[in-house]
This record gives structure tokens, C-alpha cells and sequence, in this order.
């Protein structure tokens, strides 16, 4: 299945999901996210210091640095993490999509609401195109069920069957 598109299926169980790449927070909707080396993800509450913190499902943003490789193949030009507005990049992939799969990512432990699909910005942060680029390829939207920080390095592994 398609990262973060298309009917949602059963997400495989032995995809390695690999590292957590990179991490962005935003501290509001049009202000540019910016990188950090680790975050505090609250139970229930959202990542400290995002846009997102307090929302009521929409904790974390995950999206697969495979999944951006094909992107900017299709695009012909460079989609940058931080660029995508998506709080987590990891190493491995595809990330699951299924509602209900659970996700350990450092110290928490999250949860899939839904696909996250990309918006008419990307057009106009990456370049023209890029939403359609990144169809199928936008990442999951989390919630955070157990809390704790989450850093640039740190494990990524589907939990549970």
C-alpha cells in the first residue's frame, strides 16, 4: 500500500521503520518549522512547542524519508523534511496508516488516527507541484497515547498485531 494514501488497508508487520532522521516543531501555522534534536511528546496533549499541542487528535505528523525520495523523484526537485510541515522523519517504511496501529518512537508510544494528506501550501513552500507530488506520500497523522521525549535517533518499531 501507498504511504498516507489510497484505501486503507492492513499495515504489514515486519516493516522496519528505522530511526527517527529528523524532527520539527512549528509554534504556529505559518511560522516555519524548525528542526530539533529531541521533543517532549505529552499523552493526549501533542508535542511541546508545535502548533498542534492541545489538539485533540492531531499529535504528531510521521512521514518516511523513502517516501520523500520518491517525491523528489517525481517532482524533480528536492523535498526537504521540513518542508513537508510533518513533525517526525524516519529511516524506514512505509509508516503505518491503519486507524488503531501503534507506534513506540522513543520514550512514546502513538497511535494512528489517519493519512495526512498534503495541502496547496506545499506549492508554494517546495514548488509548484509538490502537493501532487506528495499525493500517497504525505505520512500518518498520530496521537500520543503514552508520553515521553522523542529524539533524533531513536528507534522506531510498530508494537503490537
Amino acid at each position: 500500500m501507498a504511504e498516507g494514501g489510497g484505501a486503507v488497508m492492513d499495515d504489514p508487520l515486519d516493516v522496519d521503520l528505522g530511526t527517527v532522521l529528523s524532527s520539527h516543531v512549528a509554534k504556529a501555522t505559518k511560522l516555519p518549522m524548525r528542526p530539533v534534536e529531541s521533543v517532549v511528546a505529552e499523552a493526549g496533549v501533542g508535542l511541546v512547542g508545535d502548533r498542534y499541542h492541545g489538539s485533540r487528535h492531531r499529535h504528531v505528523t510521521v512521514q518516511s524519508a523513502a517516501a520523500l525520495a520518491e517525491a523528489s523523484g517525481v517532482l524533480g526537485a528536492e523535498v526537504e523534511p521540513g518542508a513537508t510541515r510533518r513533525n517526525v522523519t524516519v529511516s524506514g517504511g512505509p509508516v503505518p496508516s491503519r486507524p488503531g496501529t501503534r507506534v513506540r518512537m522513543g520514550e512514546a508510544l502513538l497511535e494512528v488516527v489517519r493519512p495526512a494528506a498534503p495541502c496547496r501550501l506545499m506549492d508554494d513552500l517546495i514548488a509548484p507541484g509538490a502537493m501532487k507530488a506528495l499525493h500517497a506520500r504525505g505520512g500518518t497523522v498520530f496521537r500520543i497515547l503514552e508520553g515521553g521525549v522523542v529524539r533524533v535517533g531513536d528507534p522506531v518499531v510498530r508494537e503490537g498485531s
